[in-house]
């Protein structure tokens, strides 16, 4: 194919949320021409979403100029690449195993590629992002959860069933805090993400009597107000962020033991917390590495936008798939 015809092709980027489905349509250059989004848990009947997704999306193509489209990519919580299928997803409508790929590219007549959420991000960031020319690099997302995704000699690893990659749900203290989901005692998850943060964050105000995080309300305190608080210099929202810096750095130099990248990028609003977390982060990360992989490895924010980074990361799968 031809350079021009690749900038004049298009590639669908869908990354389907619990709440809501983002989809954009996205040039060979990682530029959004067109985007929009539908509610996902409205839709218990796979069908009806698909049908509706059709119907949502046909308008943008027109929109973006009616060019032709190479492919769909999607990322998904639970996401099979292999297979094509969203394998029993929890905060999903559609229960068991779903043949999601084959549904949408039978739908719009297109190829569809697969993944999970974190895994399109590593691509995305490969592709758009800070990670391009990287052909080793972990990308961790840092939200409501912690997602992964892990790239090894320019390839993003699977494993055998689809499913390597899930570094989040590793155990980094055995015996450790119970995961509300996975009843995973001790996992990175568990401590690292804005959910785990805002658990630290009341259970140790506790220690701190004149801290202002003992002005709100146990429900009222998330992340974004640990930051505030911290900012302002609260001792015990500061010693949230340490202690969540030193458990990520330590997980981070197991992660670097086992792959050896060139980078970790790191995404998602957590990192909007700066030094307060960074700085333990780091300082752990090198304390517990083996002298041959200290002061290697590249510690950088993802360098997507974050509301378009979901949208850029699904459609960088079509381009890979080329």
């Amino acid at each position: 194919m031809s350079l021009v015809d690749l900038s004049n092709e298009l590639a669908i980027g869908i990354d389907i949320g619990g709440t809501n489905t983002k989809f954009g349509l996205v040039n060979h250059r990682g530029q959004i021409l067109t985007q929009g989004d539908i509610p996902t848990d409205k839709t218990p009947d796979i069908e009806d979403y698909i049908e509706d997704l059709f119907n949502a999306l046909q308008p943008e193509i027109v929109k973006a100029g009616n060019k032709p489209v190479r492919g769909i990519g999607v990322g998904a919580p639970n996401g099979n690449y292999y297979t094509g299928t969203i394998d029993y997803a929890p905060n999903l409508p559609w229960r068991g195993v779903v043949p999601l790929a084959k549904l949408i590219g039978d739908r719009f007549n297109l190829p569809c590629t697969l993944t999970n959420d974190a895994n399109a991000a590593a691509v995305g960031e490969m592709m758009y992002g800070a990670a391009r020319g990287m052909k080793d690099f972990i990308m961790i997302t840092l939200g409501t959860g912690v997602g992964s995704g892990i790239v090894a000699n320019g390839q993003l690893i699977y494993g055998h069933d689809g499913f390597a990659g899930e570094l989040g749900h590793t155990v980094i203290r055995p015996g450790g805090r119970p995961h509300w989901s996975t009843e995973i005692n001790g996992s990175l998850e568990a401590y690292c993400s804005a959910t785990g943060i805002a658990i630290t964050a009341r259970e140790l105000r506790e220690r701190y009597p004149d801290s202002t995080l003992n002005n709100y309300k146990s429900e009222e305190i998330n992340s974004k107000v640990v930051f505030e608080c911290a900012d302002k210099g609260d001792e015990a929202a500061r010693e949230t962020f340490r202690f969540t810096g030193q458990l990520l750095g330590e997980a981070l130099a197991n992660f670097i033991m086992f792959s050896s990248p060139e980078a970790i990028i790191l995404f998602g609003g957590v990192i909007n917390a700066g030094d307060y977390i960074m700085k333990p982060t780091r300082e752990h990360m090198e304390k517990n590495l083996l002298p041959i992989f200290q002061n290697k490895v590249k510690l950088v924010f993802s360098e997507l936008k974050e509301a378009d980074a979901a949208i850029l990361g699904a459609s960088a799968l079509v381009w890979e798939a080329k």
